[in-house]
């Protein structure tokens, strides 16, 4: 964890920050817009949220962009109507350049599988844009979803002890085979919209995490609000089972 020094006081901030951007579609029929406006002002918030976090302090922050439960429920036009918004975002110049501009290291981690191919060049194209930076990382979960992320590991677990030798599962081999892997446990959760519940976001790193919801739908989400969240973390003391 570390420290940011601002003119009130010392402000404890979280080195890994997850979100979980909920509210586009009830932020949408409220202003009775069309559905994809609120994903398309989400998409927007998004980016700036990330400069935010990065200046605040935080060295990686974790998105829940779409999860496994919304390819399979959500009708065809809406999850088609997403993934338009993802190509245009990863191809927006302004974008990559806000994000090389931050020093922004974008990687995409989820079961692809049936995402596609266009979308998948294009976050392909984002990644490799962004590569070479190490000082803020943007870890976008897409086609993500907790009960998915154990049965992959179990199921890599199990080919590994067949093809090779018998694997033990531990802690160890179960953190290592999962598809996040290489997400840190997290230190803070933020989840807008009023749903008070995490739905298998990140299980095997949120044991410890500290939560923070909000009213708020994710389009009307702010730099305050934002602000509030992290001062609501600091003042909050972490014990670990102790």
């Amino acid at each position: 964890m570390v420290s940011r020094s601002s003119t009130k006081r010392a402000m404890q901030v979280p080195s890994h920050l997850a979100l979980i951007p909920d509210g586009n579609r009830r932020w949408s029929k409220l202003h009775r817009f069309a559905l994809f406006k609120g994903y398309e002002a989400g998409v927007r918030k998004f980016v700036d949220f990330g400069i935010w976090a990065k200046g605040f302090g935080v060295n990686t922050l974790t998105v829940w962009a779409l999860s496994t439960e919304n390819i399979s429920s959500r009708s065809k036009t809406e999850i088609g109507t997403l993934y338009a918004l993802y190509i245009k975002a990863a191809r927006d110049p302004k974008i990559l350049d806000t994000l090389q501009k931050n020093h922004a290291r974008i990687r995409v981690i989820g079961n692809l599988t049936g995402v596609p191919k266009k979308v998948k060049e294009a976050f392909a194209y984002l990644e490799g844009k962004t590569r070479m930076y190490k000082e803020f990382t943007i870890n976008l979960l897409v086609g993500y979803g907790g009960h998915d992320d154990m049965v992959y590991a179990l199921r890599r677990i199990r080919a590994e002890s067949a093809h090779h030798h018998r694997v033990e599962i531990t802690e160890k081999t179960i953190r290592e085979n999962i598809r996040t892997a290489s997400v840190p446990d997290v230190d803070l959760i933020i989840r807008t919209s009023g749903e008070m519940r995490l739905s298998g976001f990140l299980p095997w790193q949120s044991d410890y995490s500290e939560l923070y919801f909000t009213k708020k739908y994710w389009p009307d989400f702010e730099k305050a609000d934002l602000e509030k969240a992290l001062n609501v973390f600091s003042q909050r003391k972490r014990r670990f089972g102790k």
